[in-house]
């Protein structure tokens, strides 16, 4: 079973339900295509939503990065 991570900022609200439901369907229509039809039914898709604040690059929060620019 094939177990597809997508990992994604959470800002001006985050991606909606229907936003999401494309995506999963999508992101699973594209791994079946590419390894010919495997994975169609039984792929599981996990979005993660991450807060700016959780993550960051050279020392500095995207938070902060994002507000000093």
């Amino acid at each position: 079973m094939p177990v597809i991570n997508i990992k994604m900022t959470h800002e001006d609200g985050g991606a909606t339900k229907e936003q999401k439901e494309k995506l999963i369907d999508g992101i699973t229509k594209l791994f079946a295509g590419t390894f010919n039809g495997r994975g169609a039914k039984s792929a599981v898709v996990i979005i993660e939503e991450l807060p700016t604040d959780n993550y960051g690059i050279g020392g500095k929060s995207i938070t902060q990065i994002r507000t000093n620019n």
